[in-house]
């Protein structure tokens, strides 16, 4: 369903009991007129201004101070991911839905970081932007249907990252004999497992402590169980 076509849509909702005011910015007159009445229509909805470019969203949320933003994320001259942060800077209490007619990966988490609760192709139906402002209203986040496995995957990702980065000081050596500290081997034991002398192991666990700036075997093994070593080896 296209965008515009959300001018035939109505929809009602029971358990919202105060009007929620919305501001909406868009660089198309014809998709704020659309979306205006897709949104008036909403008993609990109230449209109280019209923004096309990011000086004149930050300058009017102010003025506004709205509940909610629906924000194009391409702005005539500007950015709408410049023009969430300003207003999430200025009015933290206002919540900013993101539209976007192309499902970049690096929009969508510059968007995140910008502050932006929603996240919504221009392609969605209409019922999926009222759930979304509703959703937002009760202080959830929305986010495209289509782009949640892309989110899922970043956050692994940067897990990922972030568990290799923990480890990355120490030898293959080190991380093996870290390894079996975190499964609770003696000095000894690592010696037999790895087939070295237990002077040796002592100096790897000496020199394991001081890279991880811990003190003792227990908080070096309670860092490997919490970063994952086992993923790393």
């Amino acid at each position: 369903m296209s965008f515009v076509r959300l001018l035939s849509l109505a929809y009602t909702c029971d358990d919202m009991t105060q009007m929620l005011r919305l501001m909406l910015v868009d660089d198309h007159e014809v998709v704020r007129l659309g979306m205006r009445a897709l949104l008036e229509r909403h008993p609990s909805f109230t449209v109280v201004g019209e923004a096309s470019t990011e000086d004149e969203a930050v300058a009017l949320a102010l003025e506004l101070q709205p509940d909610l933003v629906l924000m194009d994320i391409r702005l005539a001259g500007g950015s709408g991911i410049e023009a969430c942060q300003k207003i999430k800077e200025l009015l933290p209490e206002t919540q900013v839905i993101m539209l976007t007619s192309f499902a970049e990966d690096e929009l969508l988490f510059a968007a995140i970081r910008a502050g932006a609760t929603g996240y919504l192709l221009k392609q969605i139906a209409g019922g999926d932007v009222i759930r979304a402002i509703e959703a937002a209203a009760r202080g959830e986040s929305m986010l495209d249907p289509s782009l949640t496995q892309r989110v899922f995957f970043e956050v692994r990702r940067s897990i990922k990252k972030e568990e290799a980065i923990a480890f990355q000081d120490l030898t293959a050596q080190e991380r093996q004999v870290l390894l079996l500290i975190a499964g609770g081997k003696t000095n000894r034991e690592i010696a037999t497992d790895l087939f070295l002398s237990e002077g040796t192991v002592r100096n790897y666990v000496s020199s394991i402590l001081s890279k991880l700036g811990v003190s003792n075997r227990a908080e070096a093994a309670a860092y490997a169980i919490k970063h994952h070593l086992q993923d790393h080896i």
